[in-house]
């Protein structure tokens, strides 16, 4: 009992202390719940209509875009501005196809796998040409190239030598499908769209007559340039209430930040370019001395590999292509020449200049067995019954392959730096080889057995060893750069300090308004990321650390100055873009008490006005004013509404001063037929081009997040 009342003595304390346990144990879950959606959102790159994305499925949706890219245009990598343009590409991509599956779900609309097979069959739809399913005769589509492909895939597995190659085209195919599927239903929903718009004959009737019925003038303009700004007194209460009135303007619906910042490039010294002048020159002095030129080429650290296969202008920089054609033979430049628009010194040697197809078509067999030795042997018997007349068709499925005819052109290997042996061989043998011309190549692993089948575009191509090389700065020098900018990033820690103290140390603060997350980057300086991330995590008026950024040659520190969320933006933060506005309209309004009571052009004249004839006035196109510099719409409209010899009292408000008409003659345009099912058919293009605008509607209400800044 006494246990018991010792109990009940304390029970307050007990009460607080078992309810704190309890706090920290569902506070534990919920920090680690808390720490569980902290680590999801992490992983997502955004949303659409509520469904999340993954940034492990974004990736994978970006990976096939990038192989369909690389594959159609014959390239191995992506500069990082294409990687961007990409990236917004699939981004774009997968949000409208969400947002029109979902509206096609809600009406029932679906596409059939034999609505696909229909399209296949008809084999117009402009990507059915992407494809590698093209007969070369027709240049259209051919299905049953694509039935053969899909039976001769399922043989291929088996083969580890032809199954990857197959993968990749088999993998380029379901793309096209899945575009099809999607670029279809996007057609449904319009069309079913488009049913909801029509025109009718009285309409078709007005839009004819606003066309081709023109009206001349008298133009009497006040430009608002005529009153000083000085002279217009605007107040806050003014620009309130234009706010107030227009602030459906104001809506934005994404979040933008305002950025203050200060950048420094650094530039190479004196004695920077001239130790990078005796590389290029010992460069100059090895291909004047016949030295190996791959070697001379790699020596110097040139951009430009030397891959020792002739290649057609377009295969190098501007500056080198437009030297091409007057060096002979056998020249080297007889000194390093500058190229300011890519920051290089160059030297040239033309080692050849050929003519050559730009366009090879050609036929193979590869011959792999378990050692090269078989290989060889099965391909000598194979070349040996080639050039005895046997069919090659035959041959090469006898030996599980298609052996169709394949087109190489110039493009898809002239700008590859990475060339290895065997690729070089093959090339170097299509450009040299002659029309059904044998030819058995022996490589490491095995043999391929090739036939030029035809040769198109005879071009001039150039062996040219280029020696490019950036003009840099030297570590000393970046070195020198980055303390001076370092200091000052540790002396100003506020961006009332950055403005006072940036042109003391010979820097300049530059601004930034309405900065998005979608952007790639920051004052259009490359590798921003980070500093891009910093922005969108930042409070207002906090200042970053230094970022390296742009090619390792850019220093950067910014400040956040405001934050605009998602909403109407707020009176203070446009009320200065609202000033012009609101002074032209008082000006406006001025020019309407001079105007009073004026009844022709004569007295308007009096009061100010310029005056001007303005002959083929019509109502669908508005007018251009010589007077204020600005194309008026509503003097169209005005004209349209006054009868011929009428003078119109209105003072009509426009974009660069304030108007008064007289109209003096109305007549059709000679010639002018009225047609009413082609002018319904016009009015209902107009609309649908109209309605085209339905994607941006949609993407407004489906609540987009777009994360993507965080990772990429």
């Amino acid at each position: 009992m006494a246990a018991l009342g010792s109990i009940r003595k304390r029970g307050v304390t007990l009460i607080i202390i078992v309810a704190l346990g309890l706090f920290a144990f569902i506070a534990g879950d919920m920090f680690k719940g808390c720490e569980y959606f902290e680590g999801q959102k992490r992983q997502q790159v955004g949303e659409v209509l509520g469904e999340k994305v993954s940034i492990q499925d974004f990736q994978q949706l970006l990976e096939e875009y990038t192989d369909v890219i690389k594959m159609t245009q014959g390239r191995e990598n992506l500069s990082e501005e294409e990687m961007n343009q990409l990236r917004d590409q699939v981004w774009n991509s997968y949000v409208n196809n969400k947002l029109i599956q979902s509206e096609a779900k809600k009406l029932g609309l679906t596409v059939t796998d034999k609505e696909l097979q229909d399209i296949l069959r008809e084999g117009t739809n402009p990507i059915l040409l992407q494809s590698p399913f093209v007969n070369q005769q027709t240049g259209r589509f051919d299905l049953s190239l694509l039935t053969k492909f899909q039976d001769e895939y399922k043989k291929a597995a088996a083969d580890p030598q032809m199954a990857e190659q197959y993968m990749r085209i088999n993998n380029f195919w379901l793309f096209i499908e899945k575009t099809l599927r999607d670029q279809t239903l996007a057609m449904k929903y319009q069309a079913l769209l488009s049913h909801c718009l029509f025109s009718n004959p009285i309409s078709a009737k007005m839009a004819f007559e606003g066309q081709t019925t023109e009206s001349e003038i008298e133009l009497a303009a006040l430009p608002y340039t005529s009153i000083n700004d000085n002279q217009v007194k605007v107040e806050d209460a003014d620009l309130k209430a234009y706010y107030d009135a227009h602030k459906e303007e104001f809506k934005q619906h994404v979040e933008s930040r305002d950025i203050k910042y200060v950048t420094l490039q650094v530039q190479p010294s004196l004695a920077d370019r001239s130790e990078l002048r005796k590389t290029m020159n010992e460069a100059i002095k090895g291909l004047q001395e016949g030295s190996n030129v791959a070697e001379v080429v790699r020596k110097a650290q040139s951009q430009i590999a030397y891959t020792g296969i002739p290649a057609t202008r377009n295969a190098f920089p501007r500056d080198i292509a437009t030297m091409l054609d007057s060096m002979a033979v056998g020249q080297v430049t007889a000194e390093p020449f500058e190229t300011a628009y890519d920051n290089t010194y160059n030297v040239i040697k033309v080692i050849s200049k050929t003519q050559m197809p730009d366009s090879i078509e050609y036929r193979q067999i590869q011959v792999f067995d378990a050692t090269p030795e078989v290989a060889h042997n099965r391909a000598d018997s194979i070349y040996k019954a080639l050039q005895a007349g046997a069919n090659f068709d035959t041959l090469a499925v006898k030996y599980g392959q298609p052996g169709a005819k394949n087109w190489l052109t110039s493009a898809m290997y002239e700008t590859s730096n990475t060339l290895d042996a065997d690729t070089k061989a093959l090339i170097n043998t299509l450009n040299t080889a002659g029309v059904n011309e044998l030819k058995n190549l022996s490589f490491a692993q095995g043999n391929l057995i090739v036939q030029v089948t035809d040769r198109r575009n005879m071009t001039t191509k150039y062996d040219v060893a280029v020696v490019k090389h950036t003009i840099d700065f030297s570590k000393n020098t970046y070195n020198e750069a980055y303390n001076k900018f370092s200091q000052f990033v540790s002396e100003n820690q506020t961006l009332e300090d950055i403005e006072k103290n940036a042109q003391q140390f010979g820097f300049t603060v530059s601004e930034r308004k309405d900065l998005t997350n979608t952007e790639h980057g920051i004052a259009n300086i490359r590798n921003t990321n980070e500093a891009l991330r910093w922005v969108f995590g930042a409070k207002k008026g906090n200042v970053s650390q230094l970022y390296e950024c742009g090619n390792n040659d850019q220093l950067l520190v910014l400040a956040l100055t405001d934050i605009h969320p998602i909403g109407y933006r707020t009176f203070e933060s446009v009320k200065d873009q609202l000033k012009p506005v609101v002074i032209r309209d008082k000006k406006y309004e001025q020019m309407v008490a001079t105007m009073n009571g004026v009844k022709n052009i004569v007295e308007a004249k009096q009061k100010g006005a310029v005056v001007t004839t303005v002959p083929q006035v019509t109502f669908s196109a508005p007018v251009f004013v010589q007077a204020t510099g600005s194309s008026e719409p509503a003097i169209s409209g005005a004209v349209a509404a006054t009868a011929q010899g009428q003078f119109n009292p209105r003072v009509i408000k426009g974009n660069g001063g304030a108007y008064m008409v007289q109209v003096t003659k109305k007549t059709q345009r000679e010639g002018a037929t009225f047609d009413a099912k082609q002018m319904e058919d016009q009015l209902k293009n107009q609309a649908l081009q109209a309605a085209g605008r339905f994607m941006q509607e949609l993407y407004i209400k489906a609540d987009i997040v777009d994360n993507r800044y965080l990772f990429f």
